[in-house]
């Protein structure tokens, strides 16, 4: 890959679900330093004056988002457990957003799907979005397909990405992100941000 560059005025960072429950158990997470390598890109993009947004997983109370056809959360609602409303609740406390920063709640996989995320970056000006987050086969992927089909340019930090299972994050990586976005590493994004 050609070395990369990033237009920081028109480029934002989204952190897709970076549960608390699980980027700090998750082997996949653990062994590859997703949560350090997220903390430190996170915190050169915030120097770099550009935005950072996030992701997580919400319902109202009795999960009315969730139909019975819905095979992946139709189990939540029949769950018993209380639904969490507030996004910034389920967000890891080492990537927990600042003031100001945009926090989307979703009902869905993608962060797009029946947000205000497309708004939120419009308003920006954001024709480009640097993606991690957990899971690789989950909100990486939904979100990646979804922005490219808009016309954003995708870039996914494969080093801050994890998923339950390491063969699944490595195939997408390899063989199914590159024809929609440049799958690059935390480094190199960092080299970017200080190139220009």
């Amino acid at each position: 890959m050609a070395e990369l560059a990033i237009d920081k005025k028109h480029t934002a960072l989204l952190i897709g679900d970076y549960y608390a429950e699980v980027m700090g158990t998750l082997s996949h997470a653990v062994s590859r330093n997703c949560l350090e390598k997220t903390v430190a890109l996170r915190d050169r993009v915030r120097a770099a004056g550009m935005m950072v947004c996030y992701s997580a997983t919400v319902f109202r109370p009795g999960y009315l988002e969730i139909h019975e056809r819905n095979k992946l959360f139709a189990p939540r609602k029949h769950s018993k457990q209380a639904a969490v409303t507030n996004p910034v609740d389920l967000i890891h406390a080492t990537v927990k957003p600042a003031d100001g920063e945009p926090v989307i709640g979703k009902h869905r996989v993608n962060a797009f799907f029946g947000t205000d995320l497309s708004i939120v970056l419009g308003a920006g000006d954001i024709t480009t979005l640097i993606l991690l987050g957990y899971a690789t086969s989950g909100v990486v992927l939904s979100t990646t397909r979804y922005a490219a089909d808009a016309d954003y340019r995708v870039i996914v930090v494969e080093d801050c990405c994890a998923d339950r299972q390491a063969s699944v994050h490595d195939f997408l990586c390899q063989h199914i992100f590159p024809f929609q976005a440049d799958v690059v590493q935390s480094a190199d994004v960092m080299n970017a941000l200080s190139a220009n």
